[in-house]
């Protein structure tokens, strides 16, 4: 166990020397903000701003979140020329990128640069194709650029979204064709974001935004957020099909992304699973630390079940195989 730890933190080291020596190319003072950056920043934890000598000859003093950005997005190649020209803003392969944006969006500010997003200084936010969205968060790589979703159909159909976060999946369901979407999500700040996401596309007709978690039990719990914990109202799966009779909803898409609760409603609260004919979930083993075929058993009574993350997703995540993608379809139908 000591080996592989020491193994994963000399691939870290490795890593991170091998960035700090691409990002000459981006900086003439590359070797001292570096130094600053892994030293105050990554090891002693502090707030610090990094002042650096772009190679166009202008300054500018960023927050170490948007400098981490920089040097890893170059050292990865998803761009190739950096211009410092303006003081609140970079050129990142001649597209204008707010400094607050990188410093909230980090590396995934500039992939949506890569992808063709903007961000539009009129209405504060990143556009393409019509959608908006505050943040370049890290989600929306996953969902408009990846195509996490690509195989749910969703068209004329109604979705239930447990784990919206900030609503990139329930405006991703709604720009394929989705009539309403009941969007589950339980971190306040992330519930915050989604309601000015959706009020920024003009989807608070055809979404329902709910500020909870998903469980088998209604009540309370404590979960982790990004920027620590939160107590959080626990609704059921049964509460959601009484919104959806308030709604005229007669059925849905069952789309669960929530960090575990997976395991616990799907072992838990089957009878209420079995209301829904299509299932997409994201499986969450090194959370839960059961294998996903626990839960493909329990499902396979009523359900025709299929992995569908491929070798891209799993290179995408951390996690490896012990995070994934099933969809499930009622049998007999």
């Amino acid at each position: 166990m000591c080996q592989n730890m020491g193994n994963k933190f000399m691939t870290i080291m490795s890593r991170y020397f091998k960035i700090a020596w691409s990002s000459k190319d981006l900086f003439d003072n590359w070797f001292s903000a570096g130094l600053k950056y892994f030293v105050f920043y990554k090891l002693l934890k502090k707030r610090i701003y990094i002042d650096v000598m772009c190679k166009d000859g202008f300054a500018l003093r960023i927050s170490p979140e948007a400098f981490g950005a920089l040097i890893s997005g170059y050292y990865d190649s998803v761009f190739t020329k950096l211009s410092c020209v303006e003081k609140e803003k970079i050129l990142i392969d001649d597209f204008p990128v707010p400094l607050h944006e990188l410093e909230v969006s980090g590396t995934n500010a500039i992939i949506a640069v890569k992808y063709g997003w903007k961000f539009n200084e009129n209405y504060k936010c990143w556009v393409k194709d019509g959608i908006k969205f505050k943040h370049a968060r890290d989600i929306l790589p996953d969902v408009f650029i990846h195509g996490e979703y690509e195989s749910l159909e969703v068209s004329g159909k109604n979705v239930i979204d447990i784990g919206a976060t900030y609503g990139d999946s329930t405006i991703y369901f709604i720009s394929r064709g989705a009539e309403k979407v009941i969007a589950v999500e339980p971190c306040p700040h992330m519930y915050k974001e989604l309601v000015e996401n959706l009020k920024l596309n003009n989807l608070l007709d055809r979404v329902v935004p709910i500020n909870a978690a998903l469980g088998s039990k209604s009540g309370k719990n404590i979960i982790k957020c990004p920027g620590g914990k939160a107590v959080v109202n626990v609704i059921t799966l049964k509460d959601i099909k009484n919104i959806m009779d308030k709604l005229g909803i007669d059925s849905a898409v069952l789309k669960m992304d929530c960090e575990g609760c997976e395991y616990d409603v799907i072992l838990n609260d089957y009878e209420s699973v079995r209301m829904f004919n299509e299932i997409y979930f994201e499986y969450h083993m090194h959370i839960s630390k059961m294998p996903v075929e626990i839960l493909l058993e329990k499902l396979s009574s009523d359900f025709e079940c299929k992995i569908v993350s491929d070798e891209k997703f799993y290179k995408r995540h951390p996690e490896g195989k012990s995070l994934g993608l099933v969809r499930c379809t009622k049998k007999h139908l």
